[in-house]
């Protein structure tokens, strides 16, 4: 067969080595184009499946965080407005200790009194407008909020509380200023008023604090995951730099070695002339 002009043996060996040199220079290229070392099930299967469960994770966390964090968003709207009512709280004490002033004139009874009242009817707006995402943690009707924190199914639980001024007793018949007695109740009123709301205050500032901490606890976890994933997929670039400089010079010698094993034939017909 060396010497035949219809079956060329050199030019199958040399067609085979170039077609196996540009499948090595196409997957090279490809690891440099894109960084990654197994881009689909043909590069690597099982690694592949391994990672798309990797990315699995990553995505849930991503989820569980999400869900932190809008969580976070509906605490933090109920601190703010609690906070709010504290304020208005610390404004009430200082006129119904005024109130509690027995020579006070009438005049000067009614203005405090008014002004307490007005105090005191802030409340209900600043408590109905603490609500992020639908979720209000201090209104009458609020309820605990539970919010997934890992992707392993675990939960974290952050309180409710009611603020409106009837759940801190300024419903009641003698929660104003009129009279000297009444002053005298409505002063123990905002005294346990501001024990309940400062309660709320801490509740809500220790909830806000643990989710915090989860969500950067889920972050690092996720971080840790994604190096995971790089280690599994990720191109050695430098490696593949160099591999790629290698290929292509075999791919120049695999050429002209094709193109020697072309020429025989015409080489024998050469013999006949």
């Amino acid at each position: 067969m060396g010497n035949s002009i219809i079956t060329n043996p050199g030019v199958f060996t040399a067609l085979r080595n170039l077609n196996t040199v540009n499948r090595k220079a196409e997957s090279i290229q490809n690891q440099v184009s894109t960084g990654l070392r197994v881009t689909g099930a043909v590069d690597d299967a099982s690694n592949f499946a391994i990672a798309q469960g990797v990315r699995g994770e990553i995505k849930a966390y991503m989820a569980v965080n999400q869900g932190l964090r809008a969580a976070l968003g509906v605490v933090k709207v109920g601190i703010a407005a609690a906070t709010a009512v504290s304020e208005i709280l610390t404004d009430m004490r200082a006129k119904s200790v005024a109130g509690r002033n027995a020579g006070l004139t009438d005049q000067q009874r009614t203005i405090i009194a008014d002004d307490f009242i007005q105090l005191r009817d802030q409340f209900d707006s600043l408590v109905s407008d603490a609500v992020f995402n639908g979720k209000n943690l201090i209104d009458l009707a609020s309820s605990p909020l539970t919010v997934l924190s890992n992707i392993e199914g675990g939960t974290l639980t952050v309180g409710n509380y009611r603020l409106r001024a009837v759940n801190l007793q300024f419903g009641s018949a003698d929660a104003n200023l009129r009279t000297l007695a009444n002053a005298e109740a409505a002063d123990r009123y905002v005294v346990e008023a501001l024990q309940t709301v400062g309660e709320a205050l801490g509740g809500l500032g220790a909830s806000a604090r643990v989710i915090e901490s989860q969500i950067v606890f889920n972050e690092a976890l996720m971080d840790a995951t994604e190096e995971g994933l790089g280690n599994i997929v990720d191109a050695d670039m430098g490696r593949s730099a160099a591999l790629l400089t290698a290929v292509q010079v075999r791919q120049e010698l695999s050429v002209q070695t094709l193109g020697i094993a072309s020429q025989q034939p015409q080489a024998l017909l050469g013999l006949f002339s």
